[in-house]
């Protein structure tokens, strides 16, 4: 009897997977070799997450068949899926900023082994694998990067033969990104499989053997990814051409400041916060600043001091001239500024409210699309809905659905779509393409850029240096709550921003780069 040595390591056949009248899952077929990374691709809403998680057992198929090592088995759950040798490392990270590492990872595991073992075994592991950890450092201590390193050794202590990894580069520098391919390089090299969801399609074609593409939750290619262009590989994603996103001098004739912060400092809400240290730049009409650090460095902060979420005393924020420190969202949003933060679902967005009704929420306290002084129309509220799905295509199974029934890239195009309806003067946004598709992300990119040079101040707070430097006219890197001076995109480099990043002075980073 053959051992499934010879068949390859994972294949599925006839996958379907229906969600009323929405076929997400259409009669895929794929397999998976040992030792391969094989790239997942597709557009929000492509199907992808439902694939993934029918592997990994979180869903279950209307029909089709999934073989493991040349047999059929059913993964009826994650536990399951573990067992058989099915790993995941997800994009949004499971942990608990108040235990350790080692606690963590024990929270995890199957059967509770003594942490004194453990700790030995992640220290073992994380050093075998190029991921270096303290097994007793507390996760609230930790990077991004060394947090996704935590994820990563908590799959591999559970020893699976394929590992399912979701947007892995989304949060990392360009050099942890590096580092992090080496360690992919060597699971790979070792026969384990690898399935590997992105939408930087130059990772893709630097790390993958072979490319898996959905579109409208069909099958549309499998094919090697050194054979095709980053455009035609687009392409295929998205069925026509993705335009270039079109960038021109900002044109600055006045210099109208539309945002001025001075010497803003903001102390840690609670442990876990960061405290924002003496911040001042200004935002001009018509341009776009953009804002890099890694999740972690004050982002949240800072977003919140700027939208009016934690208010400010002493005017240390300026909106085009009216003193707003100690004025709340509404009011801020009442004096011409609009707001997209970065977590779409609960915060950018009420969970189980329609679109329509979200987008009456942003309108509360003032007149427009749907609110009427005292009165609400819910009409107006519904065409606008319709404008901004049209305007962002924003992809729903019904009509008005709840927010929550949208898929992430889906949703994050409704939110931003929704500040843009209000055609602001000034746009704050928080990680405005993250987890979205090629297409939607040259779509808002241009959109932005579209926006500034109208007239409007835009302010992007971003991971992404690839968006950094495709739209941004002058960028400052946040740090440890700490902002550099802004500089002009043109005259800096990914690498030294990359250091930067990291926690580099720049004076450092500039002689480094």
């Amino acid at each position: 009897m053959s051992d499934g040595r010879d068949e390859p390591l994972l294949s599925v056949s006839s996958i379907t997977k229906r969600f009323g009248e929405l076929t997400a899952n259409d009669d895929i077929h794929f397999e998976i070799d040992r030792g391969e990374i094989h790239a997942l691709l597709g557009e929000n809403g492509a199907g992808k997450s439902t694939l993934v998680k029918i592997l990994y057992g979180a869903l279950q198929p209307d029909s089709g068949q999934i073989r493991w090592q040349g047999r059929p088995v059913s993964v009826s759950n994650p536990a399951i899926a573990r067992r058989l040798g099915i790993g995941m490392v997800f994009q949004h990270f499971s942990l608990f900023d108040a235990l350790t590492i080692t606690e963590n990872i024990a929270l995890a595991l199957p059967k509770r082994p003594r942490l004194q073992v453990l700790a030995r075994d992640i220290a073992r592991v994380s050093e075998e694998y190029g991921l270096p950890l303290n097994p007793m450092a507390q996760i609230h201590d930790l990077s991004v990067g060394q947090r996704q390193r935590v994820e990563i050794v908590r799959c591999l202590l559970q020893d699976p033969h394929l590992i399912i990894m979701d947007e892995p580069t989304s949060v990392l520098t360009p050099q942890e990104a590096d580092d992090l391919f080496v360690t992919l390089r060597r699971l790979s090299a070792e026969g384990r499989s690898i399935l590997y969801i992105s939408h930087r399609l130059r990772e893709v074609k630097e790390l993958c053997s072979h490319v898996t593409i959905l579109r409208h939750g069909k099958l549309i290619s499998t094919c090697d990814p050194q054979k095709e262009t980053s455009e035609s590989l687009a392409r295929l994603m998205v069925g026509s051409e993705i335009r270039d996103v079109r960038t021109s001098a900002a044109t600055i004739a006045e210099k109208r400041v539309l945002l001025s912060v001075r010497g803003l400092s903001l102390s840690a809400g609670d442990q876990f916060d960061v405290t924002l240290r003496d911040i001042s730049f200004d935002v001009c009409a018509g341009e776009v600043c953009a804002i890099a650090g890694i999740a972690g460095n004050g982002q949240s902060e800072l977003f919140d001091a700027l939208s009016g979420e934690r208010t400010v005393e002493n005017n240390r924020i300026y909106i085009d001239g009216n003193d707003a420190g100690a004025k709340g969202i509404n009011e801020r949003r009442k004096i011409g500024a609009a707001f997209v933060a970065e977590e779409r679902l609960g915060h950018g967005t009420a969970p189980q409210e329609t679109l329509s009704l979200n987008v009456l929420l942003t309108q509360a306290r003032m007149n427009g699309n749907g609110i009427r002084g005292p009165f609400i129309d819910y009409g107006e509220a519904v065409e606008a809905k319709d404008r901004i799905c049209t305007s962002f295509d924003v992809r729903k199974s019904s009509a008005d659905p709840r927010a929550y029934e949208l898929s992430g890239g889906n949703l994050q195009k409704f939110v931003v779509g929704r500040e843009f309806n209000r055609a602001p003067k000034l746009l704050i946004v928080n990680q405005p393409t993250w987890g979205v598709d090629a297409g939607a992300s040259a779509h808002i990119r241009q959109s932005l850029i579209d926006l500034a040079r109208s007239g409007a101040a835009v302010v992007v707070i971003s991971q992404d240096l690839d968006e950094i430097f495709e739209i941004a006219d002058r960028v400052a890197v946040l740090s440890r709550g700490k902002l550099t001076p802004f500089t002009s995109s043109r005259e800096t480099s990914r690498e030294t921003l990359g250091l930067l990043l990291g926690g580099a002075r720049e004076g450092e980073a500039a002689s480094a780069a």
